[in-house]
């Protein structure tokens, strides 16, 4: 099935905006409450199940010799009809 994006947002901010938005997204899911995204006329609410799949990447792109972007990205994931069950492929430490 072909992806299908269902909001996006980008934008510069402080590392403390950053920590904020990141804190607002932990809170939710600690409480078991939905996410919303809203920028501009786009907005969107998920609700992830107690136990999605948590994806973490650290990756440098671009060719080799000229500028690169490094970026870490964080990702939530789970199948809409599924009950919850993911594999483990080990305990993911972040210092």
């Amino acid at each position: 099935m072909p992806e299908e994006i269902l909001f996006k947002s980008e934008s510069d901010q402080s590392r403390e905006e950053i920590a904020s938005y990141l804190r607002k997204v932990a809170d939710n899911l600690d409480s078991g409450n939905a996410i919303s995204l809203n920028a501009g006329s786009e907005s969107v609410t998920l609700d992830p199940p107690a136990r999605p799949t948590f994806e973490v990447k650290a990756e440098r792109e671009g060719p080799a010799g000229n500028m690169t972007e490094l970026s870490i990205e964080f990702e939530l994931e789970w199948d809409e009809n599924a009950s919850g069950q993911s594999s483990d492929s080990g305990q993911l430490e972040i210092e």
